[in-house]
């Protein structure tokens, strides 16, 4: 089959033919239907998070059930699936108190570079990324990182759903808890963003203020829910916002992950405001905060996938979309061939679109 494989950082992803192993009891085989290319896999090959490589990246994905091992009893060859990067055991500490987002079992969620899933012929081993590896034409996951979908769900929007869309809507609802009335700032309008501005008008947000340098993703944005839009470009976004709101934001949702706008996030808030930090912050990367303002009850907090129960959550974002409630039709740019990756990227690196799918002709 074909996947696109990064072999080194900074180098342009490559078209190989590999294959995969039989499934194990617990492993699900699925035929790719589309995949959408995340701001994360663009950190690994630009050498920002580190992972062992070759490697297969992807991990935002819908497709069919082909095969699936003997213990699994969830799915069945021919349904309609999901992927998502956040499998859980369903038995450690974290799982049974509620935070299957982030399971502690290794066995599960495999550390990198321990799974064998991915074979080809060539002496180095092949690495399956983030537990998925979405940029090939069949993936081999656990049964417990799928969710089963309804028939008359589009595929291609069915795939946005497994991480931009769960985690954008997830760090609003699920993280910071927006509550009906409040003032939510969204910083950074790519997919997740986007997310995160349809999610705080589904909680009820009373005004919600999306921040970004592209005019067009602003437009958008304000398709999605936004009621206010700044630019970066036109000055101060603390002192704007400020100016808006008389006093700073009950939320602000940082979907960027740079350390000035991690820190203005905080900046930005009144006493007991709080601000979620969900775009990757390089590691490594310290952010500067006044001491001072934890004493009036300000609050940062980290957010991973959105806190997501993606069994629950991602039917419920299918049942939004289809009562025209999650805006998902606006959100797919480019479609393209997984030959076309690269250039796919390369529109990401230069900020043009919100989404970019592979589609796999299934």
């Amino acid at each position: 089959m074909k996947a696109a494989v990064l072999h080194e950082p900074k180098t342009p992803l490559v078209i190989e033919d590999i294959g995969l192993r039989k499934p194990k009891a617990h492993e699900v085989l699925i035929k790719t239907a589309f995949s959408g290319l995340c701001h994360s896999d663009l950190h690994f090959m630009e050498g920002h998070l580190p992972f062992p490589l070759p490697a297969v990246f992807g991990h935002e994905a819908s497709g069919v059930v082909e095969q699936v091992g003997s213990e699994v009893t969830y799915v069945k060859p021919g349904d309609k699936v999901i992927t998502c990067l956040s499998v859980f055991c369903g038995t450690c500490d974290n799982c049974t108190q509620g935070h299957q987002v982030i399971c502690l079992d290794e066995n599960v969620k495999t550390l990198p570079g321990k799974l064998d899933r991915l074979t080809w012929n060539k002496p180095q081993k092949l690495n399956t990324g983030m537990n998925l590896a979405a940029f090939a034409e069949q993936m081999l996951v656990h049964e417990n990182a799928v969710v089963k979908i309804r028939e008359d769900m589009p595929m291609d929007k069915a795939a946005l759903i497994g991480c931009s869309i769960i985690t954008g809507v997830g760090s609003v609802i699920r993280s910071a808890k927006v509550e009906p009335g409040q003032t939510v700032v969204i910083i950074g309008c790519g997919g997740v963003g986007m997310a995160a501005i349809n999610g705080a008008y589904i909680a009820g947000a009373g005004r919600i203020i999306a921040v970004d340098t592209n005019p067009a993703k602003l437009q958008l944005a304000t398709k999605l829910g936004a009621t206010d839009i700044i630019n970066p470009s036109d000055g101060d976004i603390v002192e704007r916002i400020k100016d808006l709101t008389s006093d700073g934001v009950h939320h602000s949702i940082d979907c960027i992950g740079h350390k000035r706008t991690a820190e203005q996030s905080f900046e930005m808030l009144p006493m007991g405001g709080t601000a979620t930090i969900v775009g990757l912050v390089t590691k490594g990367v310290k952010l500067e905060l006044g001491g001072w303002e934890f004493s009036r009850q300000r609050k940062i907090q980290g957010a991973w996938m959105g806190g997501n129960h993606f069994r629950v959550d991602m039917p419920r974002l299918i049942e939004f979309y289809l009562q025209g409630r999650l805006h998902l039709d606006e959100w797919v740019s480019e479609i393209i061939d997984i030959e076309q990756i690269n250039e796919g990227f390369d529109l990401m690196r230069q900020g043009k679109g919100v989404r970019t799918v592979i589609d796999f002709k299934i």
